[in-house]
């Protein structure tokens, strides 16, 4: 798969994890308090990956068009290498999401914010795995099986 594929691919698959987590989210608000700190969590970063996938693609989409090498090998590399860096260094962020998601739940009795931290926590958990999964699997070379050397 070619790099443009490759990155079409991951903003579709960000934008159903945003359409998962707003269903979550908005099913999560008809219970008590804990659950709806949860549930505008999962709605609020919905939002959020929604507007990432979307952005992504235009910015890939205009990037592939205004480059006249958009299919020559060195273009592969250097998308994928940027890509690959890109969802590297969201890793390192999710890790502090869960983090922050761990203090906010301990710090506090109170069950909407109790939820609320849990919602951090479990929204910053599955996007560590998109971005580690998607960030080894980023092509960089434009032919499936090949070696760039």
């Amino acid at each position: 798969m070619n790099i443009w594929n490759f990155q079409k691919l991951l903003s579709q698959r960000l934008l159903k994890w945003a359409g998962i987590s707003t269903a979550l989210g908005i099913s999560m608000s008809f219970f008590g308090a804990f659950w709806r700190g949860v549930g505008s969590q999962f709605v609020g970063w919905a939002l959020v990956n929604a507007a990432i996938a979307t952005g992504g693609d235009i910015a890939a989409q205009q990037r592939r068009a205004a480059h006249a090498d958009s299919d020559l090998p060195k273009t592969y590399i250097r998308e994928g290498n940027n890509l690959r860096r890109l969802l590297w260094i969201n890793a390192g962020l999710d890790i502090l999401y869960m983090v922050g998601g761990q203090w906010v739940t301990r710090r506090t009795r109170k069950p909407w914010l109790r939820g609320v931290g849990v919602g951090i926590l479990l929204q910053g958990a599955a996007l560590f795995i998109f971005d580690l999964i998607h960030a080894r699997q980023t092509p960089t070379w434009p032919w499936e099986g090949s070696d760039p050397r």
